[in-house]
Order: C-alpha cells, then structure tokens, then sequence
C-alpha cells in the first residue's frame, strides 16, 4: 500500500479524515474537523497524532503552489528543494498551494478515548500527576491536559455540567479495542486520583474524535489566543497555571496544554522551517472564547495576562504560528530563530515584493 494522500488547498481537515479513513489510514493533523488543510499545514499542524507520527510537515511529501508572478511549481526535495523547506512552517509567505501530497499512516477506523475529569482545586495536583506521567507514555498515545467547563453531555454527571475543571485525555491509536497501552494510562490516572468526578472511557471512531471540539469551536465565536511551550510542568509553571485558570470568564474559554514529544522530537531541528523547537515540551494554548463581541476584550485580557504570566517559565519567548494574533508581529523573529534570515532570503526569491503578506509576515530579505 502507497499510503499517498492528495489533498486540494481547500480542502477541511473533516474531508480529509473523512477520504483517508474508509482505506484505515489518516494524515497527522489537528483536532478540529472544520479547520483548512492549508493554513493548518503550513504552520506546522499538531494534534493526537503527533506523538506517534510527528507533525503534519513531517508528513508532507510534495505540494503544489502558485507563485507571486503567476507561476505554478512542485515543491519537494527534488524540485524547488528551498521552498519545500520553507512551506513546511513557514506559514503562507511564499505562495498560494493548491495541493498537498501526503504520507499517511494507519489508524482507526476505532480509537481508545478516555476522559478522566477532576474539581477546579485540583489543579495543581493534576499537573503534577501529569509531570510524573508523561515520561511513561507509550509512543502510539495521545495526551492533553485541558481545563475546561464541562458540557451538558449525556456522558457528564448531571450535578458537574457547566463546572469549570481539569481535564487529562487520553487516546491510544493502534485501533485495538480496547487498547493495551491506553489502559496502562487509564490506569495510572485511576491509582494517582480515586476522587475523580467522572471519567468517560469508550472506544469511538477517529473521525468523530477530530470533530469532538467543532461545537465549542464553532464559526462565528469571537476568539483571541496566545501560546507558549514549557519544557516541563515545573512548580512555578504550575502555580500560574492554577491561578488563571481559575480567572476564566466566559464558560466557552479553554486552556489546552499538548504533550509533544516521541516522533515530534526525533525529527532535527533544521529539518524543516518549523517555527518551534523540537525537544520534548508541553505547548499550552490560551483560547478565550465569546458567542459576541461584546465578551470579548474580558477574553482577551484574562488570555494576555495569563501568557505574560507563564512567559517567564516558558521556552523563549516565540509561539506557535498557528495561533499568532495580529499583535504577535513583534514575536516572529523569536519564534523562528536562527531560521528567520533564511526563511527571508527564502521569500525574497519567491515573493520579492511581499504580495502575501496578509499572515505571520516575513518580509523578503533587502
């Protein structure tokens, strides 16, 4: 089996699970199925893949794209080497793809979720738990800390709806049911935290697991975040995150803290242009969400003094493309490091007078 995959720029992430899974296989990819293939992909793309099978860069094999003067290439190792490298993470700057080639790897059509879901105070020692748990994980598992407020589900107990919380998810990948290595994790969490206030483990398909956040993240919320990664859940880390997740307004706001290791670090760190480093590291997202306009500067000051907050505890001081803001510029150069004067000399051949410039923009060099 070639485990190919072509996939059109306009494609969404819930089309492409939707094509790959009737043959058992998916493209590592991110966790929301109304999200674009493209704008995911060129940031780098992350999601319950990426531990087992790295990023969605990292499983691009070739793309087609449509240059500033009209010109339509192939980028891959053979052809248009320079760009290759720069499409995978360096955001929309260098033209406009309309279509991706991907690897695929096999998964599903039934995966392991399980959803272990504990009281706001327990904050600490959940991330504590978490610290001492991750350095165990089996290569094919998912892991996410999430605090969140829990939904009326039918899966949620009646008296813990809308009740702001921590959440540790697990899903196991080898399509096993139920899967071995999950149940080792399960199983560490029930012995860590018997007080749990519920727990909701079910095998479920693949594709319904990549759509589980598109409600909660629907069009049309009034959305601002920031991110940030850390190498580790350190005390003062913890402490920060504690205390502002307890600061959450509006009941849609979420903080999602994803485990990233396994094969995202075997690949180097100049392999690709990855705006992010490739040691083992939990990136937090700070999501704060509105159903209108008017919540939202509550949102987006509870999420820029929680990120000024954790930044000190932080791997430098970059972020992940994907969820930069128009008043991120300033943190560009931070994010991408020693590859930013590339990634420019890069644009200044495809893209000389900066016609793409409505993204994460770096300027052609001179």
């Amino acid at each position: 089996m070639a485990r190919r995959v072509r996939v059109g720029g306009g494609a969404l992430l819930r089309d492409m699970d939707a094509a790959t899974q009737e043959h058992g296989l998916a493209v590592p990819a991110g966790e929301i199925g109304h999200t674009g293939v493209a704008g995911l992909t060129l940031g780098g793309g992350m999601g319950w893949l990426t531990r087992r099978a790295g990023l969605t860069i990292d499983n691009l094999l070739a793309a087609q794209v449509v240059l500033a003067d009209g010109g339509v290439v192939r980028a891959d190792t053979e052809e248009h080497p320079d760009l290759f490298w720069a499409l995978r993470g360096g955001g929309g700057n260098f033209g406009i793809v309309t279509e991706f080639e991907f690897a695929a790897v096999p998964v599903g059509p039934i995966v392991s979720f399980g959803l272990f879901f504990f009281g706001l105070d327990d904050g600490a020692a959940v991330l504590r738990a978490a610290r001492e748990t991750i350095p165990h994980l089996p290569p094919t598992v998912g892991f996410q800390i999430i605090a969140v407020t829990a939904p009326p589900a039918p899966f949620v107990p009646a008296e813990v709806q809308h009740r702001l919380g921590w959440a540790i998810a697990v899903v196991g990948t080898t399509g096993s049911t139920p899967d071995p290595e999950a149940e080792q994790v399960h199983e560490r969490v029930r012995a860590t935290f018997p007080e749990r206030l519920f727990e909701f483990c079910t095998p479920m398909p693949f594709t319904a697991l990549q759509q589980m956040f598109d409600e909660g993240n629907a069009w049309g919320m009034h959305a601002y975040d920031k991110s940030c990664s850390v190498a580790t859940l350190t005390e003062p880390a913890i402490e920060v995150l504690a205390e502002h997740v307890a600061r959450k307004v509006s009941p849609m706001s979420v903080v999602h803290l994803y485990t990233l290791d396994g094969a995202y670090s075997a690949v180097a760190e100049d392999a690709t242009a990855f705006g992010g480093g490739r040691s083992p590291r939990l990136t937090v997202f700070l999501i704060g969400l509105s159903p209108d306009g008017a919540g939202l500067p509550a949102e987006r000051a509870w999420v820029r003094a929680f990120h000024r907050a954790l930044l000190p505890h932080a791997i430098g001081t970059g972020m992940y493309v994907n969820a930069m803001t128009a008043d991120d510029a300033d943190r560009l150069r931070a994010t991408y490091g020693d590859k930013y004067d590339r990634l420019a000399e890069i644009k200044a051949v495809y893209d000389p007078a900066n016609l793409f410039h409505r993204n994460a923009n770096i300027p052609p060099a001179g």
